[in-house]
């Protein structure tokens, strides 16, 4: 809740990534362009809140996964 995407790049036709989150009263919005890899994050103008957002990204979608994986296990326990 503390980060800003002010910094971040704008996305453009290669894609875009948006994270909207919304706790109590608080509504935030965050969006920047497809991030390929880490270097993309190092040579931003902010590094450090852009490389929080994609770590938190990739925890999200392994969490989303697992989820889904949990879901669908055929065996009965």
């Amino acid at each position: 809740m503390k980060e800003d995407d002010n910094n971040w790049p704008e996305p453009d036709r290669v894609g875009r990534q948006e994270l909207e989150i919304v706790m109590g009263n608080e509504h935030i919005s965050f969006t920047t362009s497809k991030i390929g890899s880490l270097m993309d994050v190092q040579t931003s103008k902010d590094p450090e809140g852009l490389r929080i957002f994609y770590y938190l990204v990739q925890d999200l979608k392994c969490f989303v996964f697992s989820l889904i994986s949990l879901h669908f296990k055929i065996k009965p326990i």
